[in-house]
Formats: C-alpha cells, structure tokens, sequence
C-alpha cells in the first residue's frame, strides 16, 4: 500500500505537464499508450499515468526535435515493478527509431540523470508483464545542441587506426547506472583489431551478471561469437579480434557502480600471428590448469554410471529443453531453456521475464548427439566463461517426468 505522502510529488507533476502543454491548468494530461511525438519539447507517460499501468503492454513512444538537435530526456517520475535487472516491468530508450542502439533501461523507483540521443531521434519503449506494481513514469523531453549533450552518452563507430574508448563520466567520477554502450570497431578487411584496457573497475560479481564489459568477434552482439565477459578490477589480457570487426558491450545495473575503464586499440596486418584471449567470466585468476591429455573427439561418445553416481562430479544438473543449436568447426554451441535447475555450480543463466536459460558447448558436436526440441537431463563442467562444457562421456539422457522425484532427491545430496 502506498502512503498518501507520495501523491503530493504526482500533483505538482502533472500540473506542471498541464502548464506546459495546455493554457488552461484545469485540464490535466492524459497519457496513452505511445505516440509520435514532434516539437521543442512535451512529455510522455506511461498510459493512465498517474494511475496503476496496465498489464501485459507493450507502448512505444517515437520523439523527433529539430534537425541538427539531439533530444534530451528526463524522467520526472519512475515508479515499475522493482528487479535489480529489470526483467519484468521496464522502460527502454533508443537512439533513433529504428534498430537503433539502446541508451538504457530503467523500472523501479531509479530516476536516471538526463539520457541524450546522438541524432534528432529518440526512442522510448515501456514493456509490462501479467503482474504491475506501480504508478508508471513520466517524462520530459526538449531539444539540445548538439554539443550541450553532457558525458552520458557512449558508444559509436570507431574506424580510426586507433583510439580509446571510455565509461561515462570516466576519470572523475564512477560510471551512472542503468547505462548500457556499445563500441563497433571497423578496421580495413585486410587488417585484426588488437584491444587492451588500461584501467578497469566494473562492479565484481563471480557470473558478471549485473555490471559488465562483453567483447564479440564480428558487429554483432552474437553469444556465438563472444570472446569474453569481463568484470571485477583487474583489466582483461589483451584481445586480437579474428576479423576486422569488434564489438564492445558495456552494461550496468541499477544498483552499485564503480570507477569504469578505458581502453585502446589500434589496427594491425593480418599476417602476424593471432592470439586471442581465452574466452572469461570475470578478470579473477584462473584455478584450473591444462594439462596435454588425449584429444576429446577421439574418445568413445558414452555414458558411464547413474544420475546418482554422477551428480556429485557434475559442477551443473538441470533438466532442459534445446532450443538452438549452432555448429562451429567439430563442436556445437546450444541454448537450453531451463525446466528446473538442480545443481547450478558457476554456471551462467540468463533470465528474460519468467524463463531461464543457458549456453553449452558440446566438444564434439555428435557426441552426445543434443536435437534442437527435445528434453534432456544435462549434467556437465562449467568452463571459464560461464558456459556449460559437454564432453563424450558426460551424461546426458532424455527427461522424462518419472525422473523428477529421484532428481529432487538428489539436489538435497550433500557432496
């Protein structure tokens, strides 16, 4: 229940919105669900705002200003359903209105400093789930010059033989929260990339799973493609890209922040020899150690033992549904849509709404043999970077329910 304090600030709110978008103050706003959005500046607000926001809607308001402006956004009010990765109820603003790079996203009561487009375009989307709690938001928006825009923007092109790239607000204070960036670097086709950061503190987490920097073969945010996800503060070993694309993703939370990083790279002939980093979850040293043993796809492709006997040895146990598959070279990148966890070791999961989900990478592709659709009892390692590792001999079988209550038992086993 909310107190009766809070309208207060909600009443001064939309009076002011009536006084700025209509002379008479008697008539107060209404806000609907999206719309096209034109002029120096207006406001937007979830749909019935001040009132509780529907369920299960999707609102998408476009906002252009002037040409050779860019629009500026501040939020007046946010009151969403509250997660600390705003995965149920939240409000996403774009640059452009289009395939356009997400600036961030936003749900709680977090109110974000003012969020600045790089063009005269701004896109703002509010998504619900079947469950609401709260009031909604609103917002203002008003047109800038160009160089007015302050230090919240980041990411961009960059296909200069070198350069840096940064946190916002990087050296003088810690990186806002709810930002997200995203570098694309472009080198000639005949020439890699070769990255290093200088300084880097992004808030620690054993998963990287709230602030974190993800760097990607190629221009696309691909989990195929990922060369690594980095937190904590140590900076990552250098990377050298295999193409002439890299892309870099930085993501922070809602909650804490941190100093941030900068970073440089610079363009290099191809013909020198490549070493990429090994793929990591987080910049804390590595346990494991390598040691030369028999090439795995040489080995027989069977299971050994029980789902008993082989729980304990197993860093993860869930049970499953394969929902891709994607062959690379002799081994097989698949997501698993996760039926129930039993043992989730350091295993990386990602969750969008309700559903979890995880990344495994089958050694050799045939052995064991995933098919995209079916259900499976997956048991296997983790290797560094999060991802389930799959071996010839890991086990693996068809879920069937009868199995659910040994599978329960089990995950009460103390190993």
């Amino acid at each position: 229940m909310r107190g009766a304090g809070a309208w207060a600030p909600l009443c001064l709110l939309l009076v002011a919105a009536a006084q700025h978008s209509r002379p008479q103050l008697s008539e107060r706003p209404v806000f609907t669900c999206g719309g096209i959005l034109t002029g120096e500046s207006g406001f937007i607000g979830s749909e019935g705002f001040p009132g509780v926001y529907p369920p299960n809607s999707k609102c998408t308001w476009k906002i252009t200003v002037p040409e050779g402006k860019v629009v500026v956004l501040n939020f007046r009010f946010i009151d969403l359903e509250s997660d600390n990765l705003c995965r149920y109820d939240f409000v996403d603003v774009y640059n452009g209105h289009a395939n356009g790079q997400r600036i961030g996203r936003f749900c709680g009561t977090f109110r974000p400093g003012a969020l600045v487009s790089s063009s005269n375009k701004m896109m703002v989307q509010m998504i619900s789930d079947a469950n609401t709690a709260g009031n909604g938001f609103m917002a203002m928006f008003s047109a800038a010059e160009p160089n007015e825009r302050g230090d919240q923007y980041c990411g961009g092109l960059l296909e200069r033989p070198s350069g840096s790239f940064k946190t916002p607000n990087w050296p003088d204070r810690d990186y806002p929260a709810g930002v997200t960036c995203v570098w694309h670097i472009v080198a000639p086709k005949n020439q890699l990339i070769e990255l290093k950061f200088e300084k880097f503190d992004v808030e620690r987490d054993n998963y990287c799973r709230y602030d974190y920097v993800a760097v990607f073969n190629g221009g696309e945010i691909n989990d195929a493609e990922r060369i690594g996800k980095y937190c904590g503060d140590s900076p990552p070993a250098p990377i050298v890209s295999e193409r002439n694309e890299l892309l870099i993703q930085f993501l922070s939370d809602l909650s804490l922040t941190a100093d941030g990083f900068i970073g440089h790279y610079k363009f290099r002939p191809k013909k020198l020899p490549t070493t990429t980093a090994l793929p990591v979850t987080t910049t804390f040293p590595a346990t494991t150690s390598l040691k030369p043993t028999m090439a795995p796809c040489q080995q027989k492709c069977r299971r050994s033992g029980t789902l008993e006997s082989n729980y304990c040895s197993s860093n993860f146990v869930l049970a499953g549904t394969i929902i891709t598959t994607i062959p690379r070279g002799g081994s097989l990148h698949a997501t698993v849509s996760i039926i129930n966890i039993y043992k989730e070791g350091n295993l990386a999961i990602q969750q969008a709404g309700k559903n979890m989900s995880a990344k495994v990478l089958v050694v050799c592709k045939q052995c064991p043999l995933l098919r995209r659709g079916l259900n499976y009892i997956i048991m296997g390692q983790v290797g560094e970077d999060g991802r389930g590792k799959i071996m010839p001999n890991s086990f693996i079988m068809m879920f069937k329910t009868k199995n659910q209550k040994l599978l329960d038992a089990l995950k009460n086993k103390q190993c």
